[in-house]
């Protein structure tokens, strides 16, 4: 039995390899890039130091299936730089073996992809703007009707409020800002992978005190007050106010094995992974499915969501 064990570990890392170096050097195609260049969007950077993903060969590249969009979690990358920060790679390479063309999968850094910065990361108004405008951009460049968008874990909430819009405050960023009208009409299917859409109990004990847990723009969950919770972070309030704006379909993948998020996935009585509203979900609770592997192992499930709104 313990021979086993060891082997099935053995091919999971084997397997991680793989697709990390299937597409480690891939990145937004020329073509992509002039485009974003005529179109308004240089400023942005989505290429960042050639850390991302899609676009056209040439202008005779015809994009048939509809376009996904790929945004990743805290600390991680859009193309994997190790086997623990895996980026897309897996998903990637899975659509790719569907018949998505580069043309057809997109994704983007939005952050320093640092771990050491990871308690320093949050929902900041540069980070909800790039990735809203990266939503936008691959809508417009695709020519699409709309797009899907497959999120893990601060990618789920950070993508859920880009896609909501509306107002909102960051102190440590510019102040005040209204990201315009919500894009929901834009969005047919949207994935949410390990996220922590109603906080992260390791916010509480450690109360709050890094950007990743504040109160304000971070997944703080809140306390309990003779029986009732209160004091949820404002961005967790505010996105978790509505339901079903994400898309047309919301779907979730998730596990009770999370070691990251931890606690059976459960932040006072309920699934913290789960959608408000949510049209189905895939779950696991046990080993190989923790935080990084409901994504790398899940392909086939995030293709089925997002090309026939199944979840089996």
């Amino acid at each position: 039995m313990v021979k086993i064990k060891y082997f099935v570990q053995l091919n999971l890392i084997l397997v991680l390899i793989l697709i990390c170096s299937s597409v480690s050097s891939a990145q937004i195609t020329s073509h992509f890039q002039t485009w974003l260049n005529a179109n308004g969007y240089s400023s942005y950077n989505f290429n960042n130091g050639g850390n991302s993903y899609g676009g056209k060969a040439n202008s005779s590249d015809t994009v048939v299936n509809q376009p996904v969009i790929f945004i990743h979690g805290n600390s991680d990358s859009a193309i994997g730089q190790s086997s623990v920060f895996t980026g897309w790679n897996s998903s990637i390479n899975y659509f790719a073996s569907q018949g998505y063309k580069t043309s057809e999968m997109y994704a983007m850094t939005w952050g320093d992809a640092d771990p050491m910065q990871s308690a320093y990361q949050y929902h900041s108004k540069p980070n909800l703007q790039k990735i809203r405008a990266f939503i936008q951009a691959v809508k417009s460049y695709t020519g699409a009707a709309k797009v899907d968008i497959v999120t893990h874990s601060m990618g789920v909430t950070l993508t859920r409020k880009a896609i909501l819009g509306g107002s909102g405050n960051d102190s440590l960023n510019g102040g005040s800002y209204n990201l315009g009208a919500s894009l929901t009409s834009s969005v047919d299917t949207f994935v949410g992978i390990a996220g922590a859409n109603r906080g992260l109990v390791s916010c509480y004990q450690t109360g709050g005190s890094t950007p990743t847990c504040a109160a304000t723009n971070g997944l703080y969950p809140g306390y309990l007050y003779f029986g009732y919770v209160v004091g949820v972070s404002n961005i967790l309030t505010n996105f978790n106010a509505s339901s079903h704006y994400e898309g047309s379909y919301v779907y979730t993948i998730w596990s009770t094995a999370d070691e990251v998020i931890n606690y059976g996935n459960v932040v006072y009585g309920q699934y913290t992974s789960q959608i408000p509203g949510q049209n189905g979900e895939k779950t696991f609770s046990a080993y190989p499915y923790g935080h990084i592997n409901s994504k790398d192992l899940t392909g086939y499930y995030q293709w089925r969501m997002v090309k026939f709104h199944q979840t089996n």
